[in-house]
């Protein structure tokens, strides 16, 4: 059975690089794009962006737009990928033969065009400088069409991962497109894509050499478009996912898609890591064909992915350190209320990076983008303090009652504690202080995720709280199903308000999840409150219980 499996035979999901029909259940690229605007734009010769977080399908999208005009007669098409010049940084010499020296291979792999490789070492012999460098090599190209040298078809250029470059080396580049432009479309690039995570308006450029900060709407200032290309809708997952079922027979029960949407929302990297997750690094589903997805293998893979600390989620990770990021996602983890120090240019660049997204469903309009990336956060800005409190903290054992559920309110009542001594050393020590007590206690739960159970977070930006909903298995029982509500209290007089309202929001998400219990956590951060009067446990009704830290 495993070496059906093992050969080429079967198609699988795509987790790393971009899509190759041949080996991957994968959607049509050009029906992700609005392929008539792209048309339209490039019979205008235009110069536009195109844009979309990293493994969302660019570069796969611009390959499948190459093939499709140089199928036809009337352009030819380039793609080149200049992130390899990213290694010289401000050298903008060495960036610029670095680019000219990936478009040679480009035209000579996509359009057998061998023209530029010449000219290039023939210029580097005749000691030709290298500011002009890359508008020349893209001018000649332009101008030296093989297959029609007497009447030369237009050029279309798309160059990938442009952000990739930085400094110097990225003005030089920029400002030698803008410089070109106006000579398009028979002496440089008729039309152009920059492909890239992020719009080029939002590029802020250091430069070593002007002492100042370039933005890369000013150096690149021609583009007329910026086209964002989206995730998934829940219908093209679902197509995705048939795929599978169709080439093995192997089914996705309704319940696992749905999971699936909820923990992705579309995004397809998440898309398709679940979908390997569950149809090939699951040994007994790979060998059995005959067996379903369900929801449970569905929990499982999501649990999986989260642990895995993939490449993916790992670039998500490193962008929390950026101090733009953090302005909007601290307020956003802590689920604070006071939004005026957020700029619309961070919002705009943790948009563009797939961090955030719009929730039109909130009277702030932005969330975390999906249920993935709310685990994944959270888990990694408390990395450190996971590791610290499961070395000085009792096992989850210790919190069992005899039946095999978790005693919450005992889990509870020693983080009340814990925090009532520690929570000033610990909290002064993190990069997101601002959310620093939800995190530290979900940091503290995070034995629970351990142990087998689940936790799922909810943020609401504005809402000035968090929600967690706590699922145990407890061996042939019903799951363990409870609510813990956060919320953090900073105005004199906000107290009575902040549990009036904590209550009626944890009743609501009670409700919403099934859960049996809910627990209503207020830290109060009013600053001049006592520690005797901050720390109490109040029930507020049979099922649900106030705890003050």
């Amino acid at each position: 059975m495993w070496e059906r499996h093992n050969a080429s035979m079967e198609k699988f999901f795509n987790n790393a690089g971009p899509q190759i029909a041949k080996d991957h259940y994968t959607l049509d690229p050009l029906q992700r794009v609005n392929l008539e605007e792209l048309q339209d734009l490039i019979a205008q010769k235009r110069y536009f962006v195109l844009h979309a977080p990293r493994q969302t399908g660019k570069t796969t999208a611009l390959y499948a737009l190459m093939h499709h005009f140089n199928a036809g007669t009337q352009y030819r098409c380039v793609y080149v990928n200049v992130e390899p010049a990213q290694a010289y940084r401000d050298d903008a010499t060495a960036v610029a033969q670095t680019c000219c020296d990936a478009l040679a291979a480009a035209a000579n792999t996509h359009l057998h065009d061998t023209g530029l490789r010449q000219a290039l070492a023939r210029w580097r012999q005749e000691g030709v400088g290298a500011g002009q460098l890359f508008h020349q090599s893209i001018a000649f190209l332009s101008q030296n069409d093989p297959q029609q040298p007497d009447n030369p078809r237009p050029l279309l250029l798309f160059i990938d991962e442009i952000d990739a470059l930085i400094g110097d080396g990225l003005i030089a580049i920029l400002r030698q497109l803008r410089a070109g432009y106006a000579d398009r479309p028979h002496a440089f690039a008729s039309s152009l894509i920059l492909c890239g995570v992020r719009d080029v308006r939002d590029y802020r450029i250091h430069s070593s050499a002007q002492k100042e900060i370039i933005t890369g709407g000013s150096a690149f200032n021609v583009k007329v478009e910026s086209i964002r290309l989206g995730n998934f809708s829940q219908a093209e997952m679902n197509a995705l996912y048939d795929q599978h079922t169709t080439e093995t027979g192997q089914i996705f029960s309704a319940e696992a898609r749905a999971l699936a949407w909820h923990y992705t929302e579309g995004q397809p990297w998440l898309v398709n890591a679940l979908g390997y997750e569950v149809t090939f690094k699951m040994k007994d589903l790979r060998l059995d064909r005959s067996l379903p997805i369900t929801a449970e293998v569905m929990r499982e893979a999501k649990e999986r992915l989260v642990l895995s600390r993939a490449v993916h989620l790992d670039q998500l990770i490193d962008k929390l350190q950026e101090e733009r990021v953090r302005r909007v996602m601290a307020p956003l983890v802590g689920s604070e209320d006071d939004l005026q120090d957020l700029r619309d240019d961070d919002k705009q660049y943790c948009l563009d990076l797939g961090l955030i997204t719009v929730d039109t469903a909130s009277t702030k309009g932005l969330r975390i983008a999906n249920a993935i990336y709310k685990e994944v956060i959270p888990r990694e800005l408390t990395d450190i303090a996971q590791t610290r409190l499961s070395a000085s903290q009792p096992p989850l054992a210790w919190y069992k009652k005899p039946d095999g559920t978790i005693d919450l309110p005992k889990l509870l009542a020693a983080f009340q504690q814990f925090y009532r001594e520690h929570s000033e050393h610990w909290l002064s020590g993190m990069a997101y202080r601002e959310a620093g007590p939800q995190l530290l206690l979900q940091a503290y739960l995070q034995r629970v995720v351990n142990g087998g159970g689940y936790i799922e977070r909810e943020y609401g930006l504005g809402t000035g709280r968090t929600d967690l909903y706590l699922r145990y298995p407890v061996g042939e029982n019903p799951l363990q199903r409870e609510v813990i509500e956060l919320k953090v209290v900073r105005l004199k007089d906000g107290l009575k308000k902040a549990i009036d309202k904590g209550t009626e929001q944890t009743r609501r998400y009670m409700d919403q999840c099934g859960a049996t219990h809910g627990h209503l956590v207020v830290f109060d951060a009013r600053g001049r409150t006592s520690w005797a009067k901050r720390v109490y446990v109040k029930p507020l009704a049979a099922d649900l219980t106030l705890w003050g830290c």
